[in-house]
């Protein structure tokens, strides 16, 4: 018996496409897995990406000037054309065997994924993806940005990011706009002192008044302890008076002193001040290994929530992937934090494709 003959497509080499100028093979690639851009007149140019994943899968013979060009060869002089191209060849192989069209997106994103099962002719985009290298920074206002213009277009937003051994973890980021029931009613305000780093209020009655008001603090016998930035939330809100050495802090000279003994504390004070004015309950997120937990409603009847971390700077994939496998652990939803105009709570959740 003889064996079964396959004729590979043919594509021509020239400059960064590979173009099939048989109508009938470039037809037939198209309408199989909607690869490369269809000509007028008939055949079909294939992106780097697309010609190099058909030549790896045996579905294609490349040429240049008459002469064969293996896989290996195809790959070096993308890699040379374009920056990232192997990271970005990753993405598309991965999404390609999973079952996914992914076409070459412009914009500022690196591909736009269909639906499984779908086709071009059938549905729209269903994804924008950014490929990145587990070693890559960002700044999460740039991540901020992607998630609106995707958004605006009706599309979600998904990271694909590639570890150093080639294994793809895979994120959507959405905006998150968190609110709970517990609001901080006005009071006369009650007086504190500053004992190093922390605000004791020694009265009994006016302990339990502040504690009252929205869980603020820890009770301890008949004392109420304070961190510093439950106190400068409360001294801005007319809530509290703070003394250091019998001497009255203004607001300023409180932010001031607790910026010099914590780390990165302005901006976690404006995150912390937010979440509260949006009615939750904030306490530290220390055992977590984040700034915040955040509850919706009396701690005493749920759980938090929010973990929720305030971003100073750039982060990085290392970073996220930590806090968020922690927060998936805990059941717990985890939001970054960063202002620009308005502050912005930024969800990073694992997607399975």
């Amino acid at each position: 018996m003889h064996a079964l003959y396959v004729r590979m497509m043919a594509g021509e080499l020239k400059d960064d496409i590979v173009t099939i100028s048989d109508q009938k093979e470039g037809c037939q690639i198209y309408n199989k897995g909607n690869y490369g851009y269809p000509m007028s007149g008939g055949g079909l140019d294939l992106d780097l990406l697309e010609a190099t994943y058909l030549l790896e899968s045996k579905r294609l013979d490349v040429t240049e000037n008459g002469k064969a060009i293996s896989y290996e060869d195809l790959f070096k002089r993308a890699s040379a054309i374009h920056d990232d191209f192997d990271i970005r060849y990753m993405v598309f192989r991965d999404m390609r065997e999973r079952g996914f069209i992914i076409k070459t997106e412009t914009g500022g994103f690196d591909f736009s994924v269909f639906p499984r099962g779908k086709t071009i002719s059938n549905s729209r985009p269903e994804y924008l993806v950014k490929a990145i290298s587990e070693r890559a920074d960002f700044d999460l206002r740039s991540v901020l940005e992607d998630s609106l213009t995707a958004g605006s277009g009706g599309k979600k937003l998904l990271y694909a990011v590639v570890d150093e051994e080639g294994d793809l973890t895979y994120y959507v980021v959405s905006l998150k706009d968190p609110k709970g029931d517990m609001i901080v009613n006005e009071e006369e305000a009650v007086s504190g002192d500053l004992i190093k780093d922390r605000v004791f209020i020694f009265d009994r009655t006016e302990s339990e008044k502040v504690y009252a008001n929205g869980f603020f603090g820890k009770m301890a016998d008949q004392v109420l302890q304070l961190s510093l930035i439950e106190s400068c939330y409360l001294v801005k809100k007319g809530l509290l008076t703070v003394s250091s050495s019998g001497k009255k802090m203004s607001i300023d000279e409180l932010i001031r002193f607790s910026d010099s003994v914590q780390d990165e504390f302005r901006s976690r004070f404006i995150t912390f001040a937010d979440l509260r004015d949006k009615g939750l309950l904030v306490k530290t997120g220390f055992k977590y290994g984040t700034h915040f937990r955040v509850y919706e409603k009396d701690p005493d009847k749920c759980h938090a929530r929010y973990l929720v971390h305030s971003v100073h700077g750039t982060m990085t994939w290392p970073e996220v992937s930590r806090t968020v496998r922690l927060a998936h652990g805990v059941k717990k939803e985890i939001l970054f934090s960063s202002r620009s105009d308005t502050m912005n709570y930024i969800e990073f959740k694992r997607f399975r494709p």
